[in-house]
C-alpha cells in the first residue's frame, strides 16, 4: 500500500532542510508526497518563495494562507489561528497516512493542532532542542507530545524527547538535515557568487543573520543596533545581510538593515531570500557568520566557519568548538568578533567536528516511514523514565 506522506513547509531556511528529504519521498515508489506551502513562502514580503518550491520540479498540492501583514504578538497569534482553520481544511481534503513537519515555528504548530484533531499521525524532525530565549521553545515540545514519530539531530535530543514521555521505539537520531545540503549540494565558487549576486569580495567579509529574541529581556532593535555600532568599526569589511523571518519584532531589523544599506551601499548588500545553495555557498567564502541564527550552529560546524552568535536565542543549542558566544552588548560584540578574526582562532577551524552526524538523515527517514506501520500511533502511552516508573 502506497503511504500518502504530506509534508509542510513555512519558510525558506526549512524548505532548504527539507529539499533532500522531499526528493527521497518524491522518487520513493511505496510514499506519495503531498506538499502543503505556507506562511512566508507565499508572502510579497518575503520573496513569494513558493516559486522556487515549483521551480526546483515540485507539485505545491495546498497552499494555506495564514501570514497577516504585521509581526506583533497579537498578529502572531492570529496568524497561527487563521493556519490552524486553513490546514484543518487541507488536511480534510488530502487525507495523508502522516503529516511531517520540521522545527518549533508558529506555521508549523498550526498543521499540527490540525492534524491532531483529525487523527492523523505527525512525524516531527529537529525536536529536542533548546532555544531558551524564544517562544519556539515551548512550541517545539508542544509539537513534540502532539507527534507519534521523531527524527532528531544528535543523541543527547534523542534522550530529551524521550525525558518529554515519548516512547524510546518512535524516536530516532538521524542527523542534522542541514548536512545534507552541505554534502550533495556543488556549493558555487567566490568567483560564480560575485558574477550571480553582483557583488565584490573584500579582504575581510561578514555574513550576518539577526533574529529577534520574542523573550528576551532587551528588545531587538536596541540589540541590533549594538551590531551594527560594532560592524561600523570594520570598514573595509564586506557585509551581507539576509531578512529576519516573520517573527514578532522581524520588522524593525529589516528596516534597519535597508537603512543601514543603504548609507553603506559600496560594502554592504541586503538579501531578501538566497535560497540553500547561494546561502551555504556564501558561508562558505565568508570569514565569519554573525548573529544568531541556528545555520551558525548546525551547518557552519561542517563548513569549517567561524561564528560569532549573540544573544540567547540559541541557549542551549549544542555547538561545536566554531561558535564563539557573546552577550547583545556592544562591547561584547566588538570583543567576540576581535577573538573569532584572530588568526588562532582561523586557523583551528580546520579541526572542528560537527556535533549534527555526518548526512544521511533524508535517507534515514524515508527507510523509516516506508518500513513502519502508522496503524496504532494515534493512541500514546506516556513513557516514564526508569527512574520514575515505579515513582508515580
Amino acid at each position: 500500500m502506497i503511504k500518502k506522506t504530506a509534508v509542510v513547509t513555512g519558510s525558506r531556511a526549512e524548505y532548504g532542510l527539507l529539499y533532500w528529504l522531499l526528493k527521497e519521498i518524491e522518487q520513493d515508489a511505496d510514499l506519495d508526497l503531498q506538499l502543503l506551502v505556507t506562511g512566508m513562502h507565499l508572502s510579497p514580503e518575503f520573496g513569494l518563495t513558493w516559486r522556487q518550491i515549483e521551480a526546483d520540479g515540485f507539485n505545491i498540492d495546498k497552499k494555506v494562507e495564514m501570514l497577516l501583514s504585521a509581526d506583533t504578538a497579537s498578529a502572531i497569534s492570529k496568524s497561527m489561528g487563521l493556519g490552524i482553520i486553513g490546514f484543518a481544511d487541507a488536511l480534510d481534503e488530502l487525507k495523508p497516512d502522516i503529516l511531517i513537519v520540521l522545527g518549533d515555528r508558529y506555521e508549523v504548530f498550526a498543521a499540527v493542532v490540525a492534524a491532531l484533531n483529525a487523527q492523523i499521525p505527525v512525524a516531527h524532525i529537529h525536536g529536542g532542542e533548546l532555544t531558551q530565549a524564544a517562544v519556539d521553545e515551548a512550541l517545539r515540545h508542544a509539537i513534540t507530545k502532539m507527534s507519534h514519530l521523531h527524527f532528531t539531530a544528535t543523541e543527547s535530543y534523542r534522550q530529551r524527547v524521550i525525558q518529554l514521555g515519548e516512547q524510546p521505539e518512535r524516536v530516532f537520531n538521524v542527523g542534522a538535515m542541514g548536512i545534507d545540503n552541505i554534502q550533495k549540494l556543488d556549493l558555487l565558487d567566490k568567483n560564480f557568487l560575485q558574477q550571480q549576486l553582483g557583488f565584490s569580495f573584500k579582504k575581510q567579509n561578514f555574513l550576518i543573520t539577526f533574529h529577534p529574541e520574542t523573550l528576551g529581556e532587551v528588545d531587538a532593535e536596541t540589540q541590533f543596533a549594538a551590531l551594527l555600532s560594532v560592524l561600523d568599526q570594520y570598514s573595509a569589511a564586506q557585509l551581507f545581510f539576509s531578512k529576519p523571518n516573520a517573527d514578532a519584532g522581524g520588522r524593525i531589523i529589516a528596516q534597519m538593515i535597508e537603512d543601514y544599506v543603504a548609507k553603506n551601499a559600496w560594502r554592504a548588500v541586503f538579501f531578501e531570500s538566497l535560497g540553500s545553495l547561494r546561502y551555504l555557498s556564501l558561508m562558505q567564502s565568508v570569514d565569519v557568520v554573525i548573529g544568531n541564527s541556528s545555520s551558525g550552529l548546525l551547518e557552519a560546524p561542517a563548513l569549517k566557519k567561524a561564528v560569532l552568535n549573540i544573544g540567547d536565542r540559541q541557549h542551549g543549542r549544542l555547538r561545536a568548538e566554531n561558535v564563539v558566544d557573546c552577550d547583545a552588548s556592544q562591547e561584547a560584540i566588538r570583543k567576540g568578533l576581535e577573538r573569532v578574526l584572530a588568526d588562532s582562532f582561523q586557523q583551528r577551524l580546520q579541526q572542528v567536528v560537527s556535533p549534527y552526524g555526518k548526512g544521511g538523515a533524508a535517507k534515514k527517514i524515508v527507510s523509516i516511514l516506508k518500513n513502519g506501520s502508522f496503524d496504532k500511533m494515534i493512541k500514546k502511552q506516556f513513557y516514564d523514565l526508569p527512574s520514575q516508573a515505579n515513582n508515580p
